[in-house]
């Protein structure tokens, strides 16, 4: 694990910076994940962000990283957590929810169990972001749909985060190196997930005060129409896809055709008795 510094979520969550962005992402969430249906859907970490608020799936939970829990404080009050942590309780943590507290990189769920993954900002605190993924795509059933929103590497926000973090003071919350796009899509990719569409947002400079980022709330329309690409945060959209399979049933036992019996090709008349003789 890292040493950096790293920024406290619930701090950062109620920054201006911080409520700008969720905002955002609460908003598209909401959108996206009212037209999701199924049984089971699950939200990865980020508890100060309801993910699943507006989706109608009878079971919905939020699984909390318990390993790093110490260093980002995914805290849920009521949550039980493992023995020998001790968790301060959070404020912002979504009610109605269930809660699992367990290793983001072993998942205590059974194989094509759940119809709805959501990742919002997960693969930024975690270790081993590839290995999220597999376990992800593990736990999806075919068909099932995975969300991922994170920090775009490829924005002026990626830029101060990746000047900042040499100096030791970072200005986004995460453990890990930021993820580029292009590159999840690669990962993604390789899983047999099926990209469904991806959305940027969030295109006003990387500003510490609301005031300054009210100033620059222009660019929010002329980003989503000029430059969408760098936008400070993505939301990425892919389904499981399971190739070349089939229904399997009981073997029916086709019985082999017989041959039709042959029949004379022309038929020779017998002979007629002359009645004189």
């Amino acid at each position: 694990m890292s040493n950096r510094t790293i920024i406290d979520w619930p701090a950062w969550t109620g920054s201006p910076a911080g409520k700008y962005v969720l905002g955002w992402e609460q908003e598209q969430l909401d959108r996206v994940v009212s037209n999701m249906f199924g049984y089971h859907a699950l939200q990865l970490g980020l508890p100060q962000l309801d993910a699943l608020r507006e989706n109608r799936m009878p079971c919905r939970g939020l699984v909390l990283d318990a390993a790093s829990a110490s260093s980002a404080p995914y805290t849920v009050p009521g949550a039980h957590a493992p023995s020998d942590l001790q968790l301060p309780p959070a404020p912002h943590a979504p009610a109605g929810r269930s809660t699992v507290w367990c290793d983001h990189l072993d998942l205590p769920f059974e194989a094509q169990s759940v119809d709805l993954i959501v990742m919002p900002h997960t693969l930024e605190f975690t270790s081993d972001p590839h290995r999220l993924l597999r376990e992800a795509e593990r736990v999806l059933m075919p068909e099932g749909q995975l969300l991922i929103v994170g920090f775009n590497s490829l924005s002026l926000w990626g830029a101060r985060q990746s000047v900042a973090k040499l100096t030791g003071h970072p200005f986004l919350p995460a453990r890990e190196d930021l993820i580029a796009f292009t590159r999840l899509k690669d990962w993604i990719k390789l899983l047999g997930f099926e990209l469904e569409r991806g959305r940027f947002g969030c295109y006003r400079p990387p500003l510490a005060t609301e005031q300054w980022l009210g100033r620059y709330a222009f660019m929010e329309a002329a980003g989503d129409r000029w430059w969408p690409i760098f936008g400070a945060i993505y939301m990425v959209s892919a389904t499981k896809r399971v190739r070349g399979m089939r229904l399997v049933g009981p073997l029916k036992v086709k019985k082999p055709v017989l041959a039709p019996s042959l029949k004379a090709a022309a038929t020779t008349p017998s002979p007629t008795r002359n009645k004189d003789s």
